[in-house]
């Protein structure tokens, strides 16, 4: 349990709350390749950590990113004109490039001496794995990019949905790290079958084990912290341990057991304290979905279960339009999509979990190290410290989560290599 002040050191993340600055001591996803992949096309707003951003592709497909509100009356740049290499305020004409340089002033007499002293914050841009990265810190103190564990080099395929969820990151994250909860709120989706390791179709994900109450065991890393849920398997329970490793990347993502056709990520970027932008990856592997069928898998279709910002259509307002016939003819949840059935617990928790008030038990062993390393991280922050992450020298492409039927006197820490960890807890 968090005392009221830790918690809230855990979820503020706009400003300059201790958790906004740790963030921004990373490159952070802040929003889709596929939201600005069109030359001159729609200028995109972005918002992440409480700011708003503009993003835009050039006449020459370069991207940028500057502040949203242009640097002369402060209008916003999202209404501007994309166009010959720049994005044009539509209130007095002022232009200006990806760097942010103003290269037109209308509203000004030619040979004006202003533009060459005034100029929009840009933010440095990748473009990797699907999404745009932006780097909203010091500039001095930009470390180069590193290519994350999902996407550890330019071609492996990725297939990303995004929900715009009305809830903190902290209780996302925490639902995504929560291995006891898949088998009861997925088990519609997530079953037991007598399979020899995780599998998945088109239809359901499969598992070889119906155990419920898993043990946790969990390691801190220089990146994060792992941890392992234990449970017995279908076959041979008496010799053998059905392990499912998660990986918890600090501050944005988490790499979740793979199945035999393709590994499973989250990346959960904060908007502002009560929102987050939520995505669930599909990616390596022999057989991963595209984009489309993924979408479609998980019931997340813009157009279809998404409004055009990335809101679910399901809301705490119409119950989640949940389905108490189908709940009667044996499903689970009366909801359709392993995301769909995440929001419904996050959302109705409300936009920030008063964790103060929560009551915990054995299954929550991850939990705990979330909390407990976070806010220490924060905390760290808050005292001038680096950011948790920073100064790990494990490259992210090297770290993977794990799954699979293992004999008992296995330590899952030699599945996922004990040099990259620096304390253990049961």
């Amino acid at each position: 349990m968090l005392t009221y002040e830790e918690n809230e050191l855990l979820t503020r993340v706009t400003g300059d709350a201790p958790m906004a600055q740790l963030m921004r001591q990373h490159w952070t996803p802040v929003c889709l390749l596929e939201e600005v992949d069109e030359p001159d096309g729609k200028p995109l707003r972005v918002e992440v950590l409480g700011e708003s951003y503009v993003a835009f592709r050039d006449t020459k497909g370069r991207l940028g990113m500057l502040d949203e509100l242009c640097p002369h009356r402060k209008a916003s740049l999202v209404y501007g004109r994309n166009e010959d290499c720049g994005l044009r305020c539509l209130y007095h004409g002022w232009k200006m490039d990806v760097e942010g340089n103003v290269v037109a002033m209308s509203s000004e007499p030619e040979g004006s001496p202003l533009m060459d002293k005034v100029k929009a914050r840009s933010y440095p841009v990748e473009e990797w794995g699907g999404f745009v990265w932006a780097w909203l810190g010091d500039k001095d103190e930009m470390p180069a990019f590193q290519a994350p564990a999902f996407a550890p080099d330019e071609n492996t395929p990725v297939s990303i949905l995004k929900i715009r969820i009305p809830a903190n990151w902290a209780q996302i994250h925490e639902g995504q790290i929560d291995s006891a909860h898949s088998s009861s709120l997925h088990s519609s989706t997530m079953k037991p079958a007598r399979v020899e390791s995780a599998a998945a179709d088109e239809k359901s994900w499969y598992r070889p084990s119906t155990d419920k109450s898993p043990k946790m065991q969990t390691e801190t890393t220089s990146y994060g912290f792992h941890y392992a849920a234990i449970r017995k398997p279908i076959k041979n329970a008496k010799a053998n341990n059905y392990l499912r490793i998660t990986e918890f990347v600090a501050p944005y993502y988490s790499l979740i057991p793979p199945n035999n056709n393709y590994k499973v990520a989250s990346v959960i970027v904060p908007i502002s304290d009560d929102e987050t932008a939520f995505h669930f990856i599909a990616f390596g592997g022999p057989n991963v979905p595209s984009t489309e069928e993924w979408r479609a898998f998980n019931h997340a279709v813009p157009g279809e279960n998404l409004d055009g910002k990335w809101r679910s259509k399901r809301t705490l307002e119409n119950d989640f339009l949940q389905d108490r016939e189908m709940m009667k003819g044996g499903h689970f949840t009366g909801v359709l999509g392993i995301p769909n059935e995440d929001i419904i617990m996050w959302v109705s928790m409300g936009s920030r979990v008063q964790r103060h008030t929560d009551t915990l038990g054995a299954s929550d062993l991850a939990i705990v190290e979330f909390r407990r390393l976070m806010v220490d991280a924060a905390q760290k922050v808050a005292g001038g410290g680096k950011a948790i992450g920073t100064e790990s020298d494990v490259p992210q492409a090297d770290i993977a989560s794990h799954e699979g039927v293992h004999p008992k006197d296995v330590d899952w820490r030699t599945l996922v290599g004990t040099k990259n960890s620096l304390s253990a807890a049961e």
